[in-house]
């Protein structure tokens, strides 16, 4: 489980149950599609015992099948995010204008927001695989380490940030990742002035990337808007050419936010 899982485990309103279920979900992701009992075992953390009786009980409600040894997830399991992403209308909004970006730019655009020390994509427009690791609608990566994950930490009260990147115990992602904390801060504090961010090679080797932050009506940072690509030539000349086309989507994404 989480830290934070563990420390509100005490509470006599935590259900341990609800709580290992869902953890036996979050066992499958895009890289293990398929689990055996021992491997949902051990990555949700369970005994073969308990692990068997949640996927059995899964099974009975429709979110996970079976075929032979190998257990996992169905489409119904899209339900549990569906009504969160339906009453979240920032996705249908900035979704035609990431189309146009990645028109103008040939790149690969992508919007994300904050969930605790991660961020969560909610729209994407790929051009082309980019990252060994593919990207879909709820794909989520350390927010010290990618671009829209600065952008959103630094309009964050100082103190909240650096809280959040000490509990995400930086780790070097690639030889070129920032894994100090006060020198991610330093970082964020560029991001505020400038008002965008640039990741190169931080995340994933040879992966590029540029953010910009976009605002509710009232002025706050509610997501971030990114154009990614192959690192290739220099990061400053691509930056140069991006950077005016990402920051007018992201105002024209503002301008119809503010009408919500």
């Amino acid at each position: 489980m989480s830290e934070a899982v563990e420390s509100e485990s005490g509470s006599g309103d935590f259900v341990q149950s609800l709580a290992r279920g869902l953890e036996v979900i979050r066992a499958f992701d895009a890289e293990h599609p398929a689990l055996t009992l021992s491997d949902v075992a051990r990555r949700a953390g369970l005994t073969r015992a308990a692990a068997r009786r949640f996927l059995r009980t899964l099974e009975t409600l429709g979110y996970v099948r079976a075929d032979g040894r190998d257990f996992s997830l169905t489409p119904r399991v899209l339900e549990l995010g569906f009504s969160y992403l339906s009453a979240l209308s920032l996705p249908a909004i900035a979704q035609p204008h990431l189309e146009r970006l990645s028109r103008e730019v040939d790149e690969s655009v992508s919007s994300a927001v904050l969930d605790g020390a991660d961020i969560v994509y909610v729209a994407r427009v790929p051009t082309r695989r980019i990252m060994s690791v593919g990207i879909t609608i709820g794909t989520r990566f350390p927010a010290y380490a990618t671009s829209m994950g600065r952008v959103l930490l630094a309009a964050l009260p100082e103190a909240r940030a650096r809280e959040i990147i000490t509990a995400s115990h930086p780790e070097p992602l690639t030889s070129r990742t920032r894994t100090d904390v006060e020198a991610i801060l330093d970082e964020l504090e560029a991001v505020r002035t400038q008002g965008w961010s640039l990741v190169d090679g931080e995340l994933e080797e040879g992966l590029r990337s540029l953010a910009a932050p976009l605002h509710a009506r009232g002025g706050t940072v509610v997501a971030a808007v990114n154009i990614s690509a192959t690192a290739r030539g220099d990061a400053t000349a691509w930056r140069k050419r991006c950077l005016p086309d990402l920051i007018a989507v992201a105002s024209d994404i503002d301008a119809d936010l503010r009408l919500v």
